[in-house]
């Protein structure tokens, strides 16, 4: 998969009309001049020829240098990762700390009022995107109550306080879709799952219903809300570009957009690896959260090893 993402990326760049070293050069450059920095760069050579050297040096831990900048493409993504992970983190939390509980109360009285106002609050925050909820969070937090930050970021090793209060508004907009997804998710799977017949034997054995919910129904319901948690989070690193860009935060967003404008080819493709590398880890994880959810994801797999590896037996003629 990195291998595709990777190469689609390198092709598409390549696609867009100009070339890196105009960019470099300037507008009043020549085409001498042009062909000269192309060659010494070795961006004339063949475009797998290009790509191979890359990735090569890629598996060894060098992303390349920037060709605009002349920085580290490494150093630059390390600089700026701790902003956008931070920010996927706190989102993630949020969202999960406010989908759990109302999924867990929508479950436990479907159909009801109280279900059919946390839907119609989870369907407004699926409507609204990032890129609108920013704007309002910032108006009334930051303009009418001056609770909050308007823009900017403090590094979490200056001040914890301060990281906390100006993250807390770029997180709460990237988290409002996400806890409107959750909720859904969870609440479906919640419902279906207290249903079941053992979920009723719990019952008629006098459980309390808080007991039932939790002990019974939460974990094996919950199989779903992993895999897109999971997925989320993946996503909101490598996502999380308008919403930087809107709260002026120094992350991965602005490191890759400025790339693009610029045709840095090398910095674009070191940060797409960066975010694809995070899918294929995160991806791994939470094949194994399976397991550590539900004992009998890792009972069936530990039948299945032994079943392949057991010694088949001669069939008497």
């Amino acid at each position: 998969m990195i291998v595709l993402v990777t190469l689609g990326v390198r092709a598409l760049m390549s696609l867009a009309p100009g070339s890196i070293a105009e960019v470099v050069l300037g507008e009043s450059a020549t085409a001498e001049n042009v062909a000269a920095l192309e060659q010494e760069l070795g961006l004339d050579r063949p475009f797998f020829v290009q790509y191979f050297d890359w990735a090569t040096n890629a598996v060894q831990g060098d992303l390349g240098t920037s060709l605009i900048t002349h920085m580290s493409v490494s150093e630059s993504i390390l600089q700026r990762l701790p902003v956008t992970l931070e920010l996927a983190v706190l989102a993630l939390v949020i969202a999960m700390g406010v989908a759990v509980p109302l999924a867990v109360l929508s479950a436990a009285f479907p159909n009801s009022i109280l279900d059919r106002v946390i839907n119609a609050v989870t369907s407004v925050f699926l409507s609204i995107p990032a890129f609108v909820a920013g704007p309002i969070l910032v108006f009334v937090f930051a303009v009418q109550l001056g609770m909050l930050p308007a823009l900017g970021w403090i590094p979490i090793g200056t001040d914890l306080g301060g990281n906390l209060r100006s993250a807390l508004l770029p997180a709460v907009a990237v988290a409002l879709t996400e806890i409107a997804a959750f909720h859904r998710v969870l609440r479906a799977d919640l419902i279906g799952t207290l249903r079941e017949d053992y979920v009723a034997a719990a019952r008629a054995k006098g459980m309390r219903p808080g007991y039932v919910m939790f002990r019974h129904a939460f974990r094996p319901s919950s199989f779903s809300l992993l895999t897109i948690s999971g997925l989320s989070l993946a996503r909101l690193i490598g996502g999380t570009i308008i919403v930087e860009a809107l709260f002026v935060l120094p992350g991965l967003g602005q490191l890759i957009s400025g790339a693009i404008i610029q045709r840095d080819v090398i910095t674009v493709q070191g940060v797409v690896t960066i975010i694809a590398v995070a899918f294929v880890v995160i991806n791994m994880l939470v094949d194994v959260g399976y397991g550590i959810i539900d004992p009998r994801v890792r009972n069936s797999a530990r039948r299945a090893k032994k079943k392949a590896i057991a010694p088949v037996k001669a069939v008497p003629a």
